[in-house]
């Protein structure tokens, strides 16, 4: 683990010392646009007026996609927390390092052979960082095996999660979100609960049941890796809701409390779990169980590396990186960004580590004529508040990454504006619904507590595509109203 983070710093420090041969930008406050675009800068600065803009620190850069060339800044060299739209370079690093047809595969094998019907040996669920896997994908599983002539399991049952290290979550991740899907633990092995791939959590949802008594709780996918604690209560029609699911940090213990009033819908959480490998394990134990496989009494589920010996039995590879771009960057998904830099690690230095992977991404900015200097990052998620950059440079990045042969990908992937597909609109569906932002900006969001972000691209009026890319931190109210302005005025252009 060591060896990375020494490596990072030599790497930072080489670039600081030559820092002059990347990009260089001003610390003025504005700079007057090209003349073409004076109009622009006008309109933009009375927006920069706003109150909202004036209590918050800011940094704001809109260049010409075409040539790069800058035609308007505000502080475009303050060091911003980005928050997700750190993301735009983890997807543009993974894409160049790993490839648009990379799959994550995970595989069942066994040391034993099958003997009337009995497999004489242990069962391993080897797992390589897949997100996608589905309950549904061990029920394939299960019918597999069971297709083989497998009726009992002698051994135990293991999970083998040692393609990446044992370091669950990334450094930044605060007590408060360790309970929910976004900050979910990191594993070779998990589980999702649905198609958005929110990789180790559980959907827990409470809906009223009789008045007086407590509410209705289901697990999605049902699983006894979590405890439920129930202290709710179903009340009459018209009563106020304060229902809430939550875990206790550092436990498997669900809590839910509150009231939920009856002929309402309840509520739903997607809770993370502590252990992935565990969670995966479990639910395929279920899968096995459902097709008539059982184990020998005294079997065990446990956690080890596959033997050598050991031959697959049944394996499936995930959708390949091109399509999962689309779940991972139009929702957001911050297990997928973390898988992403530990795969990178894994694959470039043979670490499945947050060292490792955050090392790639330095090296692939550092490769593309980034001024790594001005980048601070824990994660490759956005959720560390000590992530820095400037919006000088994350526009850089994103007209860089426009002459890159993945860039179809790469853009297809940004939340588009105002479309009320999920899958297409993601994180800006419910933003710049109207004309001329509506369908015409492409841009990544970023939202942390008093931090708004959000950098992309504007097609104008005229035709022309603009990248904008927009940094507020320390902020006293939201200022994404301010943010949505600036990309329509930009639009507008």
């Amino acid at each position: 683990m060591g060896i990375w983070r020494k490596l990072l710093v030599s790497v930072v420090s080489i670039v600081m010392i030559s820092s002059s041969v990347f990009i260089s930008t001003s610390e003025h406050n504005t700079v007057e646009a090209a003349s073409s675009y004076s109009s622009l800068k006008t309109s933009i600065n009375t927006i920069m007026a706003d109150s909202r803009m004036k209590s918050a620190s800011t940094s704001v850069t809109v260049r010409k996609a075409s040539t790069g060339e800058i035609v308007y800044e505000h502080y475009a060299d303050k060091a911003v927390t980005p928050a997700s739209t750190m993301k735009l370079l983890t997807g543009a690093a993974a894409l160049e390092t790993l490839g648009e047809n990379h799959r994550f595969s995970t595989t069942v094998l066994s040391e034993g052979k099958v003997e009337k019907g009995t497999l004489k040996g242990n069962l391993y669920l080897k797992g390589q960082g897949d997100p996608t896997l589905l309950k549904q994908h061990l029920d394939s599983f299960a019918t597999s095996l069971a297709k083989q002539g497998i009726k009992n399991i002698s051994g135990n049952l293991v999970g083998d999660d040692t393609w990446y290290d044992k370091v669950r979550l990334s450094a930044g991740i605060l007590a408060e979100d360790e309970p929910y899907y976004y900050a979910a633990p990191i594993s070779a092995l998990t589980l999702s609960p649905n198609g958005d791939y929110d990789a180790g959590s559980v959907i827990v949802t409470a809906t009223p049941s009789n008045n007086g008594r407590k509410t209705n709780v289901t697990l999605t996918p049902a699983t006894s890796v979590l405890q439920v604690i129930n202290n709710s209560k179903t009340v009459p029609k018209g009563s106020k809701n304060t229902l809430k699911i939550t875990r206790k940090v550092g436990t498997n213990k669900v809590i839910i409390s509150g009231n939920s009033p009856f002929g309402t819908s309840g509520i739903k959480e997607w809770i993370s779990v502590t252990d992935p490998t565990a969670y995966a394990l479990d639910i395929f134990k279920k899968s096995l169980a459902e097709k008539g496989i059982t184990f020998a009494t005294g079997s065990k589920i446990v956690q080890a590396k596959t033997p050598e010996n050991a031959k697959a039995l049944t394996s499936r590879k995930s959708m390949n990186l091109k399509d999962l771009m689309i779940p991972f960057m139009k929702l957001s998904n911050n297990t997928h960004a973390e898988v992403l830099a530990k795969e990178m690690g894994k694959v470039v230095h043979d670490e499945g580590s947050w060292n490792a992977g955050l090392l790639v991404m330095q090296e692939y900015a550092l490769s593309i004529g980034l001024d790594v200097s001005k980048w601070t990052f824990e994660d490759a998620s956005g959720m560390s508040y000590s992530n820095k950059t400037t919006s000088s440079q994350l526009s850089q990045l994103l007209y860089l990454v426009r002459s890159e042969p993945w860039y179809p990908t790469y853009s297809k992937s940004l939340p588009v504006a105002g479309s009320p597909d999920r899958l297409v609109g993601g994180t800006l569906k419910n933003r710049l619904k109207t004309a001329p932002a509506k369908g015409n900006v492409t841009a990544k969001t970023g939202s942390l507590e008093n931090i708004k972000s959000l950098a992309g691209y504007a097609k104008t009026k005229s035709g022309e595509t603009l990248i904008f890319t927009v940094l507020t931190e320390k902020n006293k109210s939201s200022t994404i109203p301010v943010i949505d302005r600036i990309a329509t005025t930009i639009a507008n252009h």
